[in-house]
């Protein structure tokens, strides 16, 4: 294992003891942050020492920070007019996301950031970049078609950042993340925060870290903030169950999760039916769209967001009272992520999932990964539906008759 668990001795508390610059924590204060989070605290350290880190956790525990903070704090010297910070991320929504941390963390500098991600016109991006920014958090395809044109230097980097590397990969991102590796200086400091460690990332992680600060946090069971169970339920009254599950006490807001773009778009529609303030976030919709939806959910003018998967990692609200995996996540990888978007911060939340007879093997994958068994709750008005993981009994097979001639086959087959 590429892990060398030496870390720097800390002994102040909260943020303080890092004894980074004033401006800094000045935005930490304006970020609401008091405490460090366990990945800051074991992470911070290393990275402002210029150490390349490996951060093994879990979606909603306060990697943006973990990385963020000691890039700030080496740029604040800094007076090169190129782009010294390049961050990578899978999803547009999570650009931003980052971004926006970003921003609030650096309130109190001069220190420029800027996003550049696809669905957007180029225009926009290339103009931003001139501005010479010190910091690019970058959707792999766009930031290779900008580079392409050069519109983008990334002669300067001199701190590279692949978060969600997982699900970079999982989106097929590996070829383009080599190709903007390759076009990086020697010698730069390497961050990698994943939340699952599979064989790529391990190949990967060998290739590019140099003797790395490893942290895993990443328990493959959930948080205990997030109380989660499984509700069997025929097919056809998932929607009539959802429904009655938001109508009980303690729900604020909440995520779904569905398969497909349809599905997502047919349950936002029927709940606004129904009287819920719901939207759909799927990925047919325009930029402008998305962003739309994005910032009522953020708002709270909206209180339920039906998403495919393109959200599970790209969104950081955190009142979000529920998750609902209406259709069940393709991998538990993907049942860690998709439930992560509750119980974020400490908070509670719960998760819930529904599963029909289709959908043993999935739970039992699920049960597998996280080391446990998860919960099975009936709901009243629906116990007509046989629980999915009860053996099912099968009728005894008619024995077949056999005929000597292919007529009187053909006649009495069906």
């Amino acid at each position: 294992m590429i892990s060398d668990k030496k870390t720097p001795k800390v002994q102040k508390s909260g943020f303080a003891r890092f004894r980074m610059a004033p401006s800094i924590l000045r935005g930490v204060e304006a970020a609401g942050f008091d405490e460090p989070r366990p990945i800051q605290a074991a992470t911070i350290p290393a990275g402002l020492e210029g150490r390349d880190i490996l951060g093994l956790a879990q979606t909603g525990t306060g990697k943006t920070a973990a990385f963020a903070l000691p890039i700030l704090e080496r740029l604040l010297g800094d007076k090169s007019r190129k782009i010294r910070a390049l961050i990578l991320a899978p999803t547009r929504e999570l650009a931003r996301q980052i971004d926006a941390e970003i921003r609030l963390l650096a309130k109190f500098t001069r220190i420029r950031t800027t996003t550049v991600f696809g669905g957007v016109p180029m225009n926009g991006q290339i103009r931003a970049l001139a501005a010479k920014p010190q910091i690019v958090v970058a959707c792999p395809g766009r930031l290779l078609d900008l580079h392409g044109r050069q519109a983008v230097d990334l002669s300067g980097v001199t701190t590279v950042v692949l978060d969600e590397t997982d699900h970079m990969l999982d989106m097929g991102f590996l070829p383009d993340i080599r190709r903007i590796l390759k076009l990086l200086p020697a010698g730069r400091q390497n961050l990698m925060f994943s939340a699952t460690m599979p064989r790529e990332i391990r190949t990967l992680a060998e290739r590019i870290l140099r003797k790395p600060y490893v942290v895993d946090l990443n328990e493959s069971k959930p948080p205990e903030t997030i109380e989660h169970a499984l509700y069997p339920v025929a097919e056809k009254t998932k929607l009539e169950l959802l429904e009655h599950l938001f109508s009980e006490h303690g729900f604020v807001s909440a995520i779904v999760f569905t398969r497909t773009k349809h599905r997502a778009k047919r349950i936002a529609g029927r709940l606004i039916r129904s009287g819920w303030r719901a939207v759909a976030l799927q990925g047919n919709m325009s930029q402008g769209q998305r962003d739309r939806a994005m910032k009522g959910f953020r708002e709270g003018r909206s209180d339920i967001l039906v998403a495919t998967d393109i959200a599970s990692r790209g969104i950081d609200v955190a009142d979000i009272s529920h998750v609902v995996n209406f259709d069940i996540p393709n991998s538990p990888a993907a049942y860690t992520h998709r439930i992560g978007r509750t119980g974020r911060a400490e908070r509670q939340g719960k998760a819930v999932t529904f599963v029909t007879l289709q959908d043993r093997s999935a739970v039992l994958a699920i049960e597998r990964k996280i080391g446990g068994e998860i919960p099975r709750r009936i709901v009243k008005g629906f116990e007509d539906v046989t629980p999915f993981d009860e053996p099912q009994s099968r009728p005894m097979p008619t024995p077949r008759k056999r005929f000597r001639s292919r007529r009187s086959r053909s006649r009495w087959s069906t």
